[in-house]
């Protein structure tokens, strides 16, 4: 039996692996940010959701780490045209947090510690498509990297996967997020290079 991780799309027949287009093959992990790195301490990291009737459900560290994680392997694309391949997370489930959550939202605006946003259709972080991770190649997840804790989409190009993740904002209607403002796609999907308005 073969198992099959969530990002894989084969191998092409010249025997390298499969990239999204436009994309080239990075084999270490480069630092992108839109500003300085936060230094989110554990002892007073909180995770929250939000509903759009302003209901909120909320996890410290210790709580959140308690919660049931999944070990996940997946490629991960950024719009500066890198892609990784065979990554290894550890987090807990979008579709775990929800769980016992109550909203006809069909979007969803992640918030960081930073202040930084991006927004995300709610179907597109449920049914086993997105993480909250805190942990990245079996060690704890660098604040560089958005240790303690980010966002992780990787169907998506890799702005959507939120670094230092406060919290999920259900929303009844889409907005744009910080980088959406400044004309980046407002889906990002790799494989249709989505990467600015228009693509």
């Amino acid at each position: 039996m073969s198992i099959i991780t969530p990002g894989f799309h084969g191998l092409r027949r010249g025997g390298g692996p499969q990239l999204p287009p436009g994309q080239y093959l990075a084999h270490d992990f480069p630092v992108l940010s839109a500003g300085p790195t936060p230094k989110v301490r554990t002892e007073r990291w909180e995770f929250v959701i939000t509903t759009e009737t302003g209901e909120e459900k909320s996890w410290n560290w210790a709580e959140f780490t308690a919660l049931p994680y999944e070990d996940v392997t997946v490629d991960i694309h950024c719009v500066t045209k890198w892609s990784k391949l065979g990554t290894g997370w550890r987090g807990v489930a979008v579709d775990t947090l929800l769980q016992d959550v109550e909203t006809a939202a069909d979007y969803v605006m992640a918030h960081s510690y930073d202040g930084y946003t991006t927004n995300l259709p709610l179907e597109d972080l449920v049914d086993g498509q997105a993480w909250v991770a805190y942990r990245y190649e079996g060690g704890a997840l660098t604040p560089e990297h958005g240790g303690p804790a980010r966002l992780l989409v990787p169907h998506l190009y890799l702005w959507k996967s939120a670094k230092w993740l406060h919290k999920l904002r259900m929303m009844l209607e889409d907005e744009p997020g910080f980088w959406e403002e400044a004309g980046y796609h407002n889906y990002g999907d790799p494989w249709r290079e989505q990467r600015y308005q228009g693509d």
